[in-house]
């Protein structure tokens, strides 16, 4: 009798216990940047430590940096075929599902990081951008994007002249338009690819945040960069398969995204920061760092008005005015 009221006993507190019990949950989490990137020490990284903290370890990652899961392109797939369970997205790489979130490329939007971070933050809460994710089968979590677009190559660019024939590398097909725009080539290759099209001469320009530079060392392979231009921008969402995040606690879902909003804004002001000190060294490594005049930047504006409304005509999609919009609002709050 002992033994069996010790086993029903033991029954009942595992009925009475057992839903209450935690599990802890491992997320695979891929990215295409290295660890030493500004957007991964001071984003993705930093997110990941202060889940792992603020859980107590009930969430805890598995990450898998450089494209060691799946390439910058295969990111999104690897989340939905179960290879990862999370990913930040570049989301111009992923234009083909995303397109209405691919206008944060647009040019001449947002002057920093911070200001252009704000406005996506907003729009992944909700509206057309947050549910053309959803609809991908992951949920966003914070997004935040790179400071504009400068230009960087072999020789100075000014006016639409001096962009005459050039091949560019352009983030996706909506910063390509830029290029074109300007009477360039856009080519789309991948950040970790840009380095040797350079230094190889496939490439005659580059469009690219300033903040960036140091992670890909193309400081080492150009000679003049622009400082004020906007050339468009680059959006980052991190995602979690929407089955796996919905099965999470109220509690857990509500402090990934909590988290999610400090590092977007952290991540932001850190790039920001980091440029003017970037300016300085490559200047005293003989770089010239210019300034587009302001006759250059007239002519440049007017050239890339028309990218906004090719764009909305480009993607066909019924609510890409309105993305187009309210994009235009967020950025002047």
């Amino acid at each position: 009798m002992n033994t069996k009221s010790t086993c029903l006993a033991a029954l009942a507190a595992v009925l009475t216990f057992g839903p209450s019990v935690v599990q802890a949950e491992t997320l695979r989490l891929g990215d295409f940047q290295s660890t030493s990137h500004i957007v991964s020490a001071e984003g993705t990284t930093k997110w990941m430590d202060a889940v792992e903290e603020a859980t107590d370890g009930e969430i805890s990652f598995q990450h898998f940096p450089s494209q060691q899961a799946a390439k910058s392109k295969a990111q999104l797939d690897a989340v939905n075929n179960g290879i990862l369970d999370a990913a930040l997205l570049g989301t111009p790489y992923h234009a083909d599902v995303l397109p209405l979130n691919s206008v944060v490329a647009l040019p001449g939007f947002y002057s920093s990081a911070e200001q252009g971070t704000k406005a996506l933050q907003g729009m992944l809460k909700e509206g057309p951008l947050r549910e053309e994710i959803l609809a991908t089968g992951v949920t966003p979590i914070f997004g935040f994007v790179l400071p504009p677009y400068q230009v960087l190559a072999k020789k100075r660019l000014g006016g639409p002249a001096d962009w005459d024939a050039m091949d560019i590398r352009t983030s996706g097909s909506t910063q390509a338009m830029t290029a074109r725009a300007l009477g360039g080539v856009g080519i789309s290759i991948p950040g970790p690819e840009v380095y040797t099209a350079v230094e190889r001469g496939r490439l005659d320009a580059v469009l690219f945040p300033l903040a960036s530079v140091p992670g890909y060392k193309l400081n080492e392979v150009v000679s003049h960069i622009s400082t004020n231009g906007s050339f468009g921008g680059y959006s980052f969402v991190m995602v979690i398969r929407s089955d796996l995040f919905d099965g999470l606690s109220e509690e857990v879902r509500a402090e990934l995204l909590r988290l999610g909003d400090e590092t977007a804004l952290h991540v932001a002001r850190a790039q920001d920061e980091s440029v003017e000190g970037l300016i300085e060294e490559w200047q005293a490594q003989g770089i010239d760092t210019y300034s587009f005049t302001d006759e250059e930047l007239a002519t440049v504006s007017e050239e890339l008005k028309a990218v906004g409304l090719d764009w909305a005509e480009r993607i066909d999609n019924d609510q890409a005015q309105a993305v187009l919009e309210a994009y235009r609002a967020a950025i002047s709050q």
